[in-house]
């Protein structure tokens, strides 16, 4: 909806444009008022501003609205390091573990390249997901397409999102 709404403005705003510059363009007549007035200047100059507010107000309810965590089941921090990531399931007790990268040599003829890993995350399909993601050296993207999930992972700050499973996998 909000992408609808902000091409709907955008469109109007290129087609009255376009007009306006085809009318300049073929238009023999000039008008005195057009070329000196304090009316048209203040026009367009507020007119910006009030199709600005037409699009930020949506967008803000929006990012609002993606932000909102509805009470999860279960709570994962991911940790990226250098070449692995760690978890720990912050509902149980000393429950953490590293998951590491399968090398292409000791791949599974089935397994997949770069994507495979020693200890996979096991999650719960239905409920609410929470993930907090961070990191301890560099910049790293936690990522699951197929749940559309991707977050960035950065040392010194805790991200965090939801997500909620509905097919094995």
């Amino acid at each position: 909806f909000f992408h609808d709404h902000t091409l709907l403005i955008l469109i109007m705003i290129t087609v009255l444009i376009a007009y306006i510059m085809f009318m300049l363009f073929f238009n023999k007549f000039t008008n005195r008022y057009l070329l000196h007035g304090q009316t048209i200047e203040i026009i367009w100059t507020i007119l910006p501003a009030v199709i600005l507010m037409f699009i930020a107000f949506p967008s803000l309810r929006l990012l609002y609205l993606m932000d909102e965590i509805n009470s999860p089941l279960i709570t994962l921090k991911a940790i990226g390091h250098q070449w692995y990531w760690s978890y720990e399931y912050s509902n149980f007790l000393n429950l953490e573990f590293d998951s590491y990268m399968i090398p292409t040599n000791e791949l599974n003829t089935n397994g997949f390249r770069l994507l495979d890993v020693d200890n996979r995350i096991i999650l719960p399909m239905n409920n609410q997901i929470r993930i907090l993601v961070t990191a301890t050296d560099v910049i790293h993207s936690w990522t699951v397409p197929s749940l559309g999930v991707k977050i960035d992972a950065t040392p010194g700050r805790l991200n965090q999102t939801n997500f909620l499973i509905n097919q094995p996998g």
